[in-house]
């Protein structure tokens, strides 16, 4: 059972970061960082004085390792839109526009290539900004769902279902049994670009529609690779790898880029 103790602003290399202090039934101090902020946990049994001390030797050691990768640990600021505001998703340009009406749900549509939407004034700025996020995320992806669903089809019949000469990947697909396709969906979440789940279910993680089509393409393989081998393999890896042999620079691409794929 965690008990809070503070919260406070860290500034490392110019940025301001979250830092929320929790009190813990353990033996050890515990630190982690992430876009969200820095997040520690000091035992129960340290005075005040003493837990004030520990925050100061943390604090040196996050400020090194943050300064050694600032990029990595940047926090992530919530987009603010506007009306008017143009919204770029591959070569389509999206036209915002935006209204706050006082009522109690908000709405969106998109006529052509112009997004309507009437926002709640009942929430706070930053609700507000989160709920345009998710609102946009979602009627583009439903927009740009029968196009995915496609191009997945399509790579799931040019690579995993044609009859392929002695190569390591038709000696793996000889050697497993590959699951079907039961859904391709677009998933409005951030902990992952894409799945597929033993049900032959694949989520493809809206935050693509930012990304090159290639790199798209990638993950929509990835997942596809699955639906022979769950786990990550290296029979997995040597499958991907045979369809796409530079599947590494889209990986790296994807980590480079995590902050601009955002809604």
């Amino acid at each position: 059972m965690k008990q809070f103790f503070k919260s406070e602003f860290w500034e490392v290399g110019g940025i301001k970061y979250l830092v929320t202090v929790w009190i813990e039934k353990k033996n050890r101090i515990t630190a982690s960082i992430s876009k969200k902020g820095i997040d520690i946990k000091i035992p129960y049994f340290l005075n005040n004085e003493k837990r004030l001390k520990e925050l100061i030797k943390i604090k040196n050691l996050i400020e090194k390792k943050i300064l050694k990768n600032p990029k990595k640990f940047e926090p992530k600021i919530q987009k603010e839109y506007k009306d008017g505001d143009v919204l770029k998703i591959g070569n389509i340009e999206y036209f915002l526009k935006l209204e706050f009406k006082n009522k109690q749900s908000s709405s969106v549509s998109i006529v052509d290539q112009i997004i309507n939407l009437s926002i709640s004034n009942n929430l706070s700025k930053e609700n507000q900004n989160k709920h345009i996020s998710t609102l946009l995320s979602r009627s583009i992806a439903n927009q740009r769902l029968p196009e995915l669903q496609k191009k997945i089809k399509e790579l799931d019949q040019k690579h995993f279902n044609q009859k392929i000469n002695q190569t390591t990947l038709s000696k793996i697909l000889n050697c497993f049994k590959k699951r079907e396709i039961n859904k391709i969906s677009f998933k409005h979440n951030k902990s992952n670009w894409g799945s597929c789940s033993s049900a032959g279910n694949i989520n493809i993680s809206t935050r693509l529609l930012f990304a090159p089509s290639e790199v798209l393409e990638y993950v929509c393989i990835h997942e596809l690779a699955h639906l022979i081998e769950m786990n990550h393999s290296k029979n997995f890896w040597a499958i991907v790898k045979k369809i796409m042999p530079d599947y590494k620079e889209k990986i790296k691409w994807l980590k480079k880029n995590n902050n601009i794929c955002e809604f």
